[in-house]
């Protein structure tokens, strides 16, 4: 996983709430078991008309946003089933940062695991940041995780919360098979050395009698 310390980005605006995971990958598209590959699927239903042309309409297409990383959302964002390929959507189409007044736990979860950064703030500040990125054609933050600190490109600032362990990880770039290993890597080894894989199996050879030695 990709260490994460400050990243500056353009911000796309998705002014819809309670926005499910099915909607950010549809489950026609859930057959792939890699995590790549999944960006191209994004927001399919809305993303594309019925006879598979880009929705001129939606976000996501409109030129102002071509090339965004950091998605502002409403409340509830990645609400519904629990599945991982959300993250994984979002991740390999290129956003980094989401933004919303609150987020499904089990998608915010999922979010951290694979190096994305949910950034929950008050509803409040999330309708001052869709207001000035309305106003910009090119609107780009700077998020600062170890300050904890998202800055706009027009000069507006506010702070966010996050707990310490998964900042920790995000900052490190650890992930679960690296936090593992980071613990209970002595562990691990010492028990594959008393282990001797069936290959290493010294071989016998039995005599006339059948006996081995």
């Amino acid at each position: 996983m990709e260490q994460f310390v400050t990243f500056t980005g353009k911000v796309a605006a998705l002014d819809l709430p309670n926005v499910d995971t099915d909607q950010i990958i549809p489950k026609q598209f859930l057959k792939l078991v890699a995590r790549s590959g999944f960006g191209k699927f994004l927001f399919f239903n809305q993303r594309y008309l019925e006879n598979g042309d880009p929705n001129p309409d939606f976000l996501l297409n409109l030129p102002r946003y071509l090339g965004a990383t950091i998605l502002v959302a409403r409340e509830n964002f990645g609400c519904g089933s629990s599945r991982e390929h959300a993250p994984w959507a979002l991740g390999d189409y290129g956003f980094k940062v989401l933004i919303a007044p609150s987020f499904a736990d089990i998608f915010r979860n999922n979010c951290y695991k694979n190096g994305l950064l949910p950034v929950q703030l008050k509803e409040d500040l999330v309708d001052e940041l869709f207001r000035r990125i309305e106003s910009s054609e090119d609107y780009d933050i700077t998020v600062d995780l170890e300050n904890q600190t998202l800055t706009g490109s027009d000069g507006w600032s506010c702070s966010f919360d996050v707990d310490s362990f998964h900042k920790r990880c995000l900052m490190e770039g650890l992930d679960e098979i690296s936090l593992t290993l980071e613990q209970h890597e002595q562990a691990i080894t010492a028990y594959e050395s008393a282990h001797r894989e069936p290959w290493q199996i010294p071989q016998t050879t039995p005599d006339m009698e059948g006996n081995v030695s």
